[in-house]
């Protein structure tokens, strides 16, 4: 009976059109990567693309929110991402593939910390955009920009940010990390995520440098979270008119076990270990004086381990 039942249920799938498989083989892949890249297509049509309310989280009695949050309108509307972009996975990519950063040249300072360390200050100026809103005087804003982990000036999400703000008026400074943009290490000291005292120098050496412009300071992922640290340590009384932190981690190791939580989530946490390899190879001299560069060496050729492992903090 069970040979019988076998070859009963052999011979009904057989007699089933080879189309069939292929239509129900396809519609297996597209709930696959549906829900592999997170997708939220189908629950933006069932609400018709109306977007959800942004999350706030404030002091009522704040004097910021009533002078910006309250008057900002884009702070009250509703998101809706790009419907054929509805994955957040998809969207870092098409960031990182689709379209060039815009045309620019900075002009280049080094900074030399009180430590022998040496890093880059690359300015983009308003008066270097064409068509840029321009205000030549000594109150011009400066916005100071601070890079997430191995990035620099040269990042395209950078550019765009720095194109952007110069455009309308405002001039631009971005401090690249120890090691990083083409300068190389000049001190025992690397950077890390708690590391603020060169960002702490920059501002104080810019306020006293254009003691007329309001200071303004973005930060973006690690960036984001030294800048955080910083305004934490210092309080009120720093010449920072307003802060923006975009992406920070806050905590380092929820952040570590969040991005290994999913093999999709791994991707990025392999991108950023590939980037502190390299980091770490390029300064293969001083790493070799301050410590053992054949265990490092041993480290970097394991087969995988999570971004931290290979922090230069």
């Amino acid at each position: 009976m069970a040979y019988d039942a076998i070859t009963l249920i052999l011979e009904g799938l057989t007699s089933i059109p080879l189309k069939h498989y292929a239509v129900a083989l396809l519609l297996f892949l597209v709930i696959f990567i549906y829900n592999f890249l997170e997708f939220h297509f189908l629950s933006d049509l069932l609400t018709l693309f109306r977007g959800s309310p942004l999350s706030l989280t404030y002091d009522p009695s704040s004097h910021i929110y009533h002078g910006v949050v309250s008057n900002c309108r884009l702070l009250h509307a509703r998101y809706m991402a790009t419907p054929w972009l509805s994955s957040p996975h998809v969207q870092t990519a098409f960031l990182n593939f689709h379209g060039r950063p815009p045309p620019l040249d900075y002009t280049r300072k080094l900074f030399h910390a009180s430590d022998g360390g040496t890093f880059a200050l690359d300015w983009l100026k308003s008066s270097d955009v064409l068509g840029a809103l321009a205000y030549e005087d000594d109150k011009t804003p400066i916005v100071i920009v601070i890079p997430g982990l191995t990035s620099d000036s040269s990042s395209a999400y950078l550019k765009h940010l720095a194109f952007s703000t110069a455009k309308r008026g405002w001039n631009v400074v971005v401090c690249n990390h120890r090691g990083l943009g083409g300068i190389s290490v000049t001190s025992d000291c690397f950077y890390n995520a708690g590391w603020t005292k060169d960002i702490r120098d920059v501002i104080n050496n810019l306020h006293h440098e254009y003691p007329n412009a309001p200071l303004f300071a973005v930060g973006t992922s690690i960036g984001a979270n030294i800048l955080v640290k910083y305004l934490g340590e210092d309080g009120e009384d720093i010449p920072i008119a307003g802060a923006v932190a975009i992406c920070s981690p806050w905590d380092l190791l929820i952040g570590s076990k969040f991005i290994c939580r999913r093999t999709v989530q791994k991707f990025y946490d392999r991108a950023l270990t590939v980037g502190l390899q390299e980091y770490a190879q390029l300064h293969q001299t001083l790493y070799s004086r301050l410590g053992d560069w054949d265990g490092i060496v041993k480290n970097i050729n394991k087969p995988y381990l999570t971004y931290l492992d290979y922090s230069p903090f």
